[in-house]
């Protein structure tokens, strides 16, 4: 009954003192809202990346030449070790494809062309140069037409996919199967159009569906785009029978051998599992939502202000009742506690605000994007928590000062 009491006094200092309470109000719906939302985009960010990380495969490894994540150097640096590395090689590429632990090595490079067919020209188009095993750690549907064969990749044969976005640029509604387009001067041949599946790891790295891109074979890149051997990455996939740890001690005990690496040497490559890209993205986007943390926590803390001043007028304005009360025989505790009641109220109500506007920003984002935003309960939780401390911790001191009256003299108070 108190309670209740409480949220009833609560509705009615809004009624009247409607300006005071919507900015308390909105101080912190602002505070939840900037939570909530960045807890959605992150939330559906982190899905989508770990999506991305399964289709490459649960146990498959990265072997390249330096090492990645937010405290690797830049290979720019002249004090960075990684600058002497020397790149992974296509003869490394060759004995780690026969290592007994090993199903499958996927090697890819990365560069830019010029496209053009007729009169339609694309310049500076990113293009992937992959094995023949590519699409097993690429989800991508080739339709129409078809991946290049193992014979077109050991003759270096000068064959193209184009995805979508490619694809249209440069052919419009036609069908572009079978036609020679050109890169950077050379012709080849189209042979497949590719949709890449959207996920914010393709999308972070220029290979998501809304850019253009093209893949090729890695030796006809090699051969006739000039593409650089030093870039080249390997995928490793261990076999089904044989974990991980295993094969990723033999593909090191073989690199560290063939680069002639004495027991006291550093390793000149990285071999990097799908955990420690999670682990880098837990870290960049923890900082990201660390600063959303405290963005919001300065909206609260705006919102808490307001209930302090609220409060106040509201004591001021009901000295008269509160007197009438504790002459009826109300405690200071009772008192207190109504006061505490109607500040946690206004505050949870700023926090249902805010977070019906994330939850419903969350919707829009899961409707027009391929990002999965979504609201953890985690985070409602801790919305709706946190708003109803703020009005605890910031209506103390007026819930203090009403407890604390003399009966006579607020009976007297005009």
């Amino acid at each position: 009954m108190l309670a209740l009491e409480g949220v009833s006094m609560a509705l009615e200092a809004i009624r009247g003192n409607k300006v005071r309470a919507a900015l308390t109000i909105a101080g912190v719906a602002i505070g939840v809202f900037v939570v909530v939302a960045m807890g959605a985009v992150v939330n559906g960010i982190r899905a989508s990346f770990q999506q991305d990380l399964e289709e490459i495969g649960a146990t498959t490894f990265i072997v390249q030449r330096r090492g990645s994540g937010i405290n690797a150097c830049d290979g720019t640096d002249e004090n960075c070790p990684d600058r002497r590395n020397p790149p992974i090689s296509f003869a490394e590429w060759d004995m780690i494809r026969r290592l007994p632990g090993v199903q499958e090595v996927i090697g890819t490079m990365a560069g830019q062309a010029n496209f053009a067919y007729r009169n339609s020209r694309v310049d500076n188009v990113g293009y992937d140069a992959y094995s023949v095993e590519w699409p097993a750690v690429n989800a991508s549907d080739i339709a129409p037409g078809r991946n290049f064969t193992r014979a077109e990749y050991e003759a270096g044969q000068p064959v193209v996919l184009l995805n979508d976005t490619l694809k249209a640029q440069l052919f419009g509604d036609s069908e572009p199967i079978g036609k020679p387009v050109t890169i950077s001067g050379r012709q080849f041949t189209v042979i497949g159009v590719y949709n890449p599946r959207a996920g914010f790891l393709r999308s972070l790295e220029g290979r998501g569906p809304e850019t253009p891109r093209a893949i090729v074979p890695t030796s006809t890149a090699v051969r006739q785009l000039d593409a650089f051997r030093g870039s080249l990455t390997l995928m490793v996939r261990p076999r089904s029978d044989i974990s991980q740890a295993e094969v990723m001690d033999e593909v090191m005990a073989s690199m560290r051998a063939r680069r002639g690496l004495r027991p006291s040497d550093r390793n000149t490559f990285y071999l990097v599992e799908q955990d420690r890209i999670m682990d880098t993205f837990n870290q960049l986007f923890g900082t990201i939502f660390a600063v959303g943390l405290a963005l919001s926590a300065v909206a609260l803390l705006v919102g808490g202000v307001g209930v302090v001043a609220i409060m106040m007028i509201s004591v001021t304005e009901r000295t008269r009742e509160i007197g009438v009360r504790k002459a009826l025989g109300a405690t200071a505790g009772t008192i207190r506690w109504q006061f505490l009641v109607e500040a946690a109220t206004l505050t949870s109500i700023g926090a249902f605000i805010g977070l019906a506007v994330g939850a419903l920003l969350a919707w829009i984002i899961r409707s027009n994007s391929s990002l999965p935003a979504s609201v953890p309960t985690s985070i409602m939780v801790t919305a709706v928590l946190a708003s109803a401390v703020t009005g605890v911790a910031f209506g103390m001191l007026p819930a203090l000062r009403a407890s604390r009256l003399d009966p006579v003299e607020a009976l007297r108070h005009e």
